[in-house]
């Protein structure tokens, strides 16, 4: 059961991928905080995993779908 469609699952990787690699590459004052490093690295790797498997628990609680029908 998937409910993502292409472009979503490519901005959610992007997106994802520059909230786990920003905090160690580049070095704002934003990311002084552990708490702003770890919740964003967390964030990422959600966004990654949604990504990747094609499912978004919240889109489905909500009966929402990106996904084109085919």
């Amino acid at each position: 059961m998937t409910n993502l469609g292409t472009p979503d699952r490519i901005i959610r990787l992007i997106v994802g991928a520059v909230l786990v690699l920003a905090p160690f590459v580049v070095s704002l004052p934003l990311w002084a905080s552990g708490w702003t490093v770890w919740g964003s690295v967390i964030i990422g790797l959600v966004l990654v995993a949604t990504a990747v498997f094609r499912f978004c628990p919240i889109y489905a609680a909500l009966r929402l779908s990106t996904k084109t029908a085919s």
